[in-house]
């Protein structure tokens, strides 16, 4: 049995395992994805999936302030032990999830939260920009529901893609994290603030602006 790119992305996207790890284990397997899952499982390599059951009841409050005082994040995020809560490693993740919500402005945490009006006012939205683009009434349905996980993706922290690492999503990292630390980790909450949000201002684009700041971080 071959397999595509879209299937590593897949088995990616449900084990939180590395790209080549997946491509590896789809090789060993023929492509079968259950039995792939299972592979990486065998290997130690999906560990996260297998805490997704326990209880996180430690960890840290974490904050960023982008510099000048315009944008601040505060995130609290859990592990299951003081010690791994006091851990660099651990530290280093808050960090870095907090400076991508500065970044790119999540609205909520995950799709599941997501209010259910607003979400019966967006699919009215791209329904209504489907049938003005003249799309068949037949693949309309279809193409809302391509365009809300764009919005999910847009939107909600976990699935949007890491600002220092675009190849991953926040849960994918979240997830690595979780196997490579041995703990459960979530994220449990987070605001994000912006200076004069809701106050008539000239118009600027503080995400982009972070994002810069990111970028020359990394380089």
């Amino acid at each position: 049995m071959s397999f595509t790119a879209q299937d590593v992305k897949a088995l990616r996207e449900r084990t939180g395992c590395g790209m080549m790890d997946c491509k590896a284990a789809l090789t060993e397997t023929n492509g079968d994805m259950e039995k792939a899952i299972d592979y990486l499982r065998e290997k130690g390599m999906a560990k996260a999936a297998k805490k997704s059951g326990r209880i996180a009841a430690e960890g840290i409050v974490d904050s960023y302030i982008h510099m000048g005082g315009k944008v601040g994040v505060l995130l609290e995020i859990n592990c299951e032990t003081d010690f791994v809560a006091r851990g660099d490693q651990f530290k280093n993740l808050a960090h870095d999830i907090c400076l991508h919500i500065a970044a790119s402005n999540p609205i909520y945490l995950t799709s599941a939260e997501v209010p259910a009006e607003v979400l019966t006012k967006e699919k009215e939205i791209l329904r209504a920009q489907a049938i003005a683009e003249g799309k068949p009434e037949k693949i309309v349905d279809k193409m809302v529901e391509g365009r809300i996980k764009s919005f999910y993706d847009d939107n909600c922290l976990l699935n949007q893609k890491f600002v220092k690492d675009p190849s991953k999503t926040i849960e994918q990292l979240v997830m690595e994290a979780t196997a490579t630390i041995g703990e459960k980790i979530a994220i449990r909450r987070f605001v994000r603030y912006e200076m004069g949000e809701g106050l008539e201002k000239k118009s600027e684009n503080l995400a982009d602006e972070v994002a810069a700041q990111v970028n020359a971080m990394k380089n």
